[in-house]
């Protein structure tokens, strides 16, 4: 890599990783705290009611799938206000006049997305040992399952950024979008439970690969192909880095 294009990186890598470590009891602790109710809650309340699933206790067995939940929702968010907030105060325009590849102001912006996601994932993993014995089934898996999605939605939430015309339009997505697919991804269930037509609808779902993958790499099972999991990740993030790259190229919702 040319040199000034990796300060260009190594810049805009610590100005996106410095500003949600700045602002950490915004960015870090909120997500603690609400995955910390869904524990409680489906795990402790509820869990013990519904008894075991796949095998493993209630608890357990979701534990994976509320991490996860936190990344995606950390990744995403953290890029798609960033990005905006930058076009927003017109600072954006500086870098797109800069002599600086769309590529590197993409990979700027989806690292400290992924930087997030992943302090959120990881913090929240640290909780959940108050709850459960978590045990490491794949840790390979796990690593490339989170970091992998991480960049997915980092990518999305750029994409969902570029489109945005005012705050209110960041939060559509996440909103009615987002939300939806995570909660009917398989985070609080298994597919085996639902009846087959609609097991093949969840599995239009993107979700739920990356939960079954999360699953598999903590407790090595999985109600979908791990095979078909990861390819379904590559061929989403090459998808949605190809639309971010054209839409900055184009400048798309960035120029005046």
């Amino acid at each position: 890599m040319n040199k000034l294009y990796w300060v260009a990186l190594k810049s805009l890598l610590t100005k996106e990783i410095t500003r949600f470590t700045r602002i950490w009891i915004q960015t870090l602790i909120p997500p603690i705290v609400t995955m910390s109710l869904y524990f409680v809650i489906f795990g402790n309340l509820i869990g013990s009611r519904i008894g075991e699933m796949g095998g493993f206790d209630y608890m357990t067995y979701i534990v994976p799938g509320l991490i996860m939940m936190s990344v995606i929702t950390n990744s995403y968010s953290n890029v798609a206000s960033s990005f905006f907030s930058a076009k927003y105060q017109r600072n954006l325009e500086e870098l797109l006049v800069a002599p600086v590849p769309n590529y590197i102001i993409i990979a700027g912006y989806v690292g400290g997305g992924v930087g997030r996601g992943l302090a959120v994932g990881f913090l929240v993993s640290l909780v959940s040992l108050l709850f459960v014995d978590l045990k490491i089934a794949h840790f390979g898996i796990i690593v490339a399952t989170v970091f992998l999605t991480s960049v997915l939605f980092s990518l999305g939430g750029l994409i969902n950024a570029i489109f945005a015309r005012g705050f209110d339009d960041v939060s559509i997505i996440p909103t009615f979008v987002l939300t939806p697919l995570t909660y009917l991804g398989g985070v609080f269930y298994s597919l085996s439970l639902l009846p087959e037509f609609w097991q093949g609808v969840s599995k239009l779902n993107p979700i739920v690969y990356m939960v079954n993958a999360f699953r598999y790499g903590f407790l090595g099972i999985s109600d979908v192909s791990i095979t078909t999991s990861f390819g379904v990740l590559l061929m989403f993030i090459a998808g949605l880095y190809t639309v971010a790259w054209y839409l900055i190229s184009r400048g798309v919702g960035l120029r005046s």
